[in-house]
């Protein structure tokens, strides 16, 4: 009867303990698809994407609870139907953003989506991760997320990174009509062989995919040059740099509006017509600007700039402007 009791106890105990064993971390993890016509994308081994960090980004892209007054959001200066950009801002469109390696016009940020979103929490906003702690909500995504309810500057970084690594435009018009599957109209067209040949000049530092090439240049905007647009150089001091800004991609140009580091063209037709006869000589200007026979602009027709602003609109990917994937979850 002993024997009997005993073992029912130590059976007791095995099976209570099993009770209050805490659940094993297991996020479910995603694999990146990169777009077949896209660069290869070397992916952070300490932060790989899973349905939970993703999901938790999302929600802390779209929530004023990142900003100490509970005023703003990442998605306040960056809104989806206009690119990820803001008509009120000359922000830089959050979209392909794994592909970048300098962040911000002058490059301030140097590195990764991780590094990028560290300055954002930590210097832009100066979010007080106590009020993300007291979100029972938060509490269980982060722990979803990362196995820990230790709500701080990495774990935040890590997961708006992973939701900004899915923000991918890949599927234009001009997309399709790069694979075969769809035809430009013959405005595009026209405007199409302007971009891409010495005509115009625009794919040198636009060149497809992505449309932008991670660097930094003088376009002409100004030639003289004050604390407000030395760009560059504000980083380097190099004096090589002053007034070169990061180059923009063209990605849904047509919705990023306003234009330039500074704002100062709100439409396409007014950057054409910079490009066309506006360009100001400096010391640092980019020889691309003035390489022979382009001394006195670009010298474009009236139908010429028609042809290359209905160009520029067949980077508009629709289904990236309305996907819900995207979106304000809350």
């Amino acid at each position: 009867m002993k024997k009997i009791l005993l073992i029912l106890f130590l059976a007791t105990l095995f099976f209570c303990k099993k009770e209050i064993e805490p659940a094993t971390y297991s996020p479910t993890l995603v694999e990146f698809e990169t777009p077949a016509h896209f660069p290869f994308l070397n992916l952070p081994k300490d932060n790989p994407l899973t349905v939970e960090g993703i999901n938790l980004g999302r929600k802390l892209y779209y929530d004023s609870l990142l900003h100490p007054n509970k005023t703003n959001s990442f998605a306040s200066c960056h809104l989806q139907d206009e690119g990820f950009s803001s008509i009120n801002l000359n922000s830089l469109p959050h979209v392909n953003m794994a592909w970048s390696t300098f962040f911000l016009w002058n490059g301030e940020i140097e590195g990764g989506l991780e590094e990028a979103m560290e300055f954002k929490v930590h210097d832009f906003f100066k979010t007080d991760f106590d009020q993300l702690k007291q979100d029972p909500h938060y509490l269980s995504l982060y722990e979803d997320a990362f196995g820990t309810t230790d709500i701080n500057l990495e774990t935040t970084s890590k997961a708006l990174a992973q939701f900004l690594r899915t923000v991918v435009s890949a599927n234009s018009d001009y997309d399709e009509f790069f694979k075969g599957e769809k035809p430009l109209t013959a405005s595009q067209y026209r405007g199409y062989l302007i971009y891409n040949s010495e005509k115009g000049d625009c794919f040198h530092c636009h060149g497809y995919p992505l449309l932008a090439d991670n660097q930094f240049h003088n376009t002409g905007l100004d030639s003289v040059f004050t604390s407000n647009n030395m760009g560059r150089y504000e980083i380097t001091k190099n004096t090589s740099d002053v007034g070169k800004f990061k180059t923009p991609t063209l990605r849904n140009v047509e919705f990023t509006r306003p234009y330039m580091h500074d704002g100062r063209f709100m439409t396409l037709e007014e950057v054409v017509e910079f490009y066309n006869s506006g360009v100001k000589l400096s010391p640092t200007l980019d020889p691309i600007m003035t390489k022979s026979g382009k001394e006195n602009g670009l010298g474009l027709s009236e139908q010429d700039k028609k042809d290359l602003v209905n160009f520029l609109k067949s980077f508009t990917d629709n289904e990236f402007l309305t996907s819900e994937a995207y979106s304000n979850p809350h």
